[in-house]
């Protein structure tokens, strides 16, 4: 088990639940469709790699040559991906203009699959027994 992962998969699927929680009651009647759809993605997306890093935690990581890369992926992907997405979602609630920033949910969306595809060269690279 790898207590880091563990600790931050934890984290951000408390975060998802009570960000989702607040999107969809408080939220609701401040934001169009297109926005609230857009805000669902970020929180589905915190949540599927919040599942992810518990799973990857729970492994036996010793032998994971890109232990640390994935963890970093992850952790930032989930931070500049969704992140942004709730940033720019409930722009119209705020005086800060946060369009400066969307091109942080493609460089997270970057980093979560540049995760993906580092975990996938471990799993290749798990010997058969």
């Amino acid at each position: 088990m790898n207590r880091k992962f563990l600790i931050i998969g934890a984290i951000f699927g408390l975060l998802a639940v009570i960000i989702g929680a607040f999107g969809a009651h408080g939220l609701k009647p401040l934001l169009d469709g297109a926005s609230r759809e857009s805000f669902e993605t970020g929180v589905k997306y915190q949540m599927y790699h919040a599942l992810l890093l518990l799973l990857v935690g729970s492994f036996k990581l010793h032998q994971f040559r890109f232990q640390k890369p994935i963890f970093f992926l992850l952790l930032f992907g989930v931070i500049c991906f969704s992140g942004s997405i709730y940033l720019l979602a409930t722009n119209n609630l705020t005086p800060i203009d946060f369009k400066g920033i969307a091109l942080l949910t493609p460089l997270g969306g970057t980093l979560l699959i540049a995760g993906w595809i580092l975990l996938l060269v471990e799993f290749i690279k798990i010997e058969r027994k």
